[in-house]
């Protein structure tokens, strides 16, 4: 494992609190792809395992039902970036001595930036345009891209890295296309 499985991690945990949580846990109790050190072992405990399964389905069925979901979304402000930072800080703690409040800051503001920009910038313009019939299959994507996401973060993390410098470009392009757009009105 490498830095790209602490930050993709954490960004999975800002679209969905536990299923990288969740993922961590499989992958370490069945598999030789993650092993976890004390304190973080703890996820691989079947009880650890069993509630984050439980609370795995009621966020899926609680950020589908109209109006749930912004309740939801208004508890997850704080669950989703303390999930990024277990997740950041477990997954770091494998691959070097990164001190662990620097690691769980940093999970912190990953997913806490990755939710910011969900339930303030995406699900508004999505949810205004569509009257909320958009917000269910929007969902559903976002969940199947934390899975993805997690999954690739602890099997192939290379492909993070290459997915964060295909994201900066990106948003380089988008800035470099505002500004461009401005001066041609100016």
């Amino acid at each position: 494992m490498d830095i790209f499985t602490a930050f993709g991690l954490s960004a999975s945990a800002g679209l969905n609190a536990y299923i990288p949580l969740l993922v961590v846990a499989l992958l370490a109790k069945f598999t030789n792809l993650i092993t976890l050190t004390s304190p973080w072992n703890t996820l691989e405990s079947w009880w650890v395992i069993g509630v984050l399964f439980v609370l795995s389905l009621v966020e899926f069925f609680a950020d589908k039902v109209p109006a749930v979901n912004h309740a939801n979304d208004i508890i997850q402000t704080v669950i989703r970036p303390v999930a990024g930072a277990i997740v950041f800080a477990a997954s770091a703690q494998i691959i070097t001595d990164v001190h662990p409040v620097l690691a769980m800051i940093m999970g912190l503001l990953v997913a806490g930036g990755v939710h910011a920009v969900k339930s303030l910038v995406v699900r508004p313009a999505i949810t205004g345009p569509t009257g909320g019939t958009a917000n269910v299959p929007v969902s559903i994507a976002e969940d199947i891209i934390s899975t993805l996401l997690s999954i690739i973060a602890a099997i192939v993390p290379v492909v993070i890295a290459v997915i964060l410098v295909l994201l900066a470009a990106l948003i380089v392009w988008w800035i470099w296309r505002r500004i461009n757009r401005q001066r041609a009105r100016a």
